[in-house]
């Protein structure tokens, strides 16, 4: 039974990252973080955390909710992307004008407050409907499908996210002497800009 559970676990961690890892709004800000070397843990923190709980109401059952009430989602797409937009707008404006405060990697200016990266964090998260789709509808759809090994399948989905953010953060601060300049941060921005208002068009498109 233990290496039925193990192999579930193990199922769960490949699966979790195969949804997981992409290129997405989520990631790109913890990229921009953990170049910036500001607040990582606590960023990664939410992150993990948000997907755990998310993944845990999937496997509880939530993901048979949620398919009941398809103008959540429709609102979801509507507000994510707006808010997705509204970053890349920001993103562009640091990218156009650049300032100390903005790139903090340039010179020795702060970036932005503890909770204003935790509340973009959790917002990139929250208000993202593909968050949804992948941990509560798919994760905990195929958790369920476990039966018994249900909960070993989700510890290994939750692990993948936990693995994927922190080597997401903590490998993007090893990249901070390339950004030791207001030109890097700039391209930067520029790259986030683009794929920020890309992804909100697409949400709201696809609504």
């Amino acid at each position: 039974m233990t290496t039925t559970y193990l192999l579930t676990a193990l199922v769960g961690l490949v699966t979790g990252a195969g949804l997981i890892i992409a290129i997405g709004p989520q990631n790109v800000f913890v990229i921009r973080q953990g170049i910036a070397g500001r607040y990582v843990v606590p960023v990664i923190a939410v992150c993990a955390v948000s997907d755990i709980i998310l993944i845990g109401a999937g496997t509880a059952g939530l993901g048979a909710v949620v398919p009941a009430h398809p103008n959540a989602i429709v609102v979801a797409r509507y507000l994510g992307g707006a808010y997705l937009i509204l970053l890349g707008v920001f993103a562009a404006k640091r990218a156009w004008r650049p300032t100390t405060a903005a790139h903090p990697g340039a010179e020795t200016g702060r970036t932005v407050g503890l909770w204003t990266a935790l509340g973009t964090a959790l917002a990139l998260t929250w208000l993202n409907p593909h968050t949804y789709l992948d941990t509560v509808l798919t994760l905990g759809s195929i958790a369920n499908s476990h039966a018994d090994a249900k909960w070993a399948f989700a510890v290994g989905a939750c692990l993948s996210s936990l693995l994927w953010f922190a080597t997401l953060g903590f490998g993007a601060t090893k990249m901070a002497p390339m950004f030791a300049s207001t030109r890097a941060w700039r391209l930067l921005d520029a790259a986030i800009a683009t794929v920020m208002i890309a992804l909100g068009a697409l949400l709201i498109i696809s609504a």
